[in-house]
């Protein structure tokens, strides 16, 4: 496979910085060879770079940088849509904010090939506010609301060329929802899968019944990864930190089901803040994880001294 590394450093829709230097510290702890190692072509793109936009006010004064986010979301749209002609693009953050460009784009690139596209979200929150619902003002915040095109985002941010069914969106792993997602989750359909349907089901049929969805109606899939998916104790680098997220067995289980399903056509790795991390480990943790879903196998595991 042709993987396409394509460096998003946005942290304007973060409440705090550091996620500027996620995707150096990915690079740094050896996604490129990782990918090689396993037998793919590996084209570094570099980096998206935005350019300044005039965004009229918004009649929510909570909101935080929304000209500079706009700015982000209509380069990496086209950034995203770009990679995704040919090979799997896989998108460094950044900040979730990414998420509203890289979905515009893959969204536009699938219903060229003709293919709906789906979308399996892993994070803790749901992302799902519109730019009147967000309380924080953080816009890392409402990316998943943007691309299923929520109501709200006209006028301020890019028109969406194809807005993604929400049907075809499965969150899995929330902890951290707000009462304006929740309802707005549920109204629009969104497959939720929370911590508490994990434990008490397993990730593995969860997952395998989305897949399924996804093989019946030949979509393509984009995978979305915050690194507060995963539990903090395993992958303390995200200014997001919320107790109880996937252990690095659920993690890496899902990325092998993945990698098996075959479907997986483009991938988001995000809110990788080094700032936070400790000598690497989460850095390194995504770089491994990448490496299951692209098709290392448990047996083939790098011994890591510490």
């Amino acid at each position: 496979m042709h993987c396409k590394i394509l460096g998003i450093p946005v942290q304007d829709g973060a409440g705090r910085m550091g996620c500027e230097m996620g995707p150096s510290a990915l690079r740094t702890a050896g996604l490129v060879a990782a990918l090689g190692e396993l037998g793919h072509q590996v084209s570094d793109l570099g980096t998206v770079v935005p350019k300044s936009q005039d965004v009229k006010p918004h009649g929510n004064p909570a909101l935080k940088a929304l000209p500079e986010i706009v700015a982000w979301t209509d380069a990496i749209s086209e950034a995203a849509y770009a990679a995704g002609e040919d090979g799997m693009p896989i998108f460094l953050g950044g900040d979730h904010s990414m998420a509203a460009g890289t979905l515009a784009g893959m969204a536009r690139r699938a219903a060229e090939a003709d293919r709906p596209l789906f979308v399996l979200w892993l994070d803790a929150h749901p992302d799902f506010h519109t730019l009147d619902t967000t309380a924080s003002g953080n816009l890392h915040g409402v990316p998943l609301a943007y691309a299923s095109g929520q109501a709200g985002f006209d006028g301020f941010f890019p028109r969406l060329h194809t807005p993604i069914d929400p049907t075809r969106i499965c969150a899995l792993g929330l902890r951290s929802v707000d009462p304006a997602e929740h309802t707005a989750l549920r109204g629009a359909g969104v497959t939720v899968h929370d911590m508490r349907a994990i434990d008490e089901h397993g990730i593995a049929p969860l997952l395998r019944a989305f897949l399924e969805r996804v093989a019946a109606e030949g979509g393509r899939l984009h995978v979305s990864l915050d690194v507060d998916f995963l539990d903090p104790a395993i992958a303390p680098a995200v200014g997001t930190t919320v107790p109880g997220g996937a252990t690095f067995r659920e993690a890496h289980l899902a990325m092998e089901m993945l990698h098996d399903s075959g479907l997986v056509t483009s991938l988001d790795l995000v809110e990788l803040n080094p700032f936070l991390d400790e000598r690497g480990r989460t850095a390194t943790l995504l770089v491994d994880l990448t490496a299951s879903l692209l098709g290392r196998r448990i047996m083939d595991r790098p011994t890591r001294s510490h």
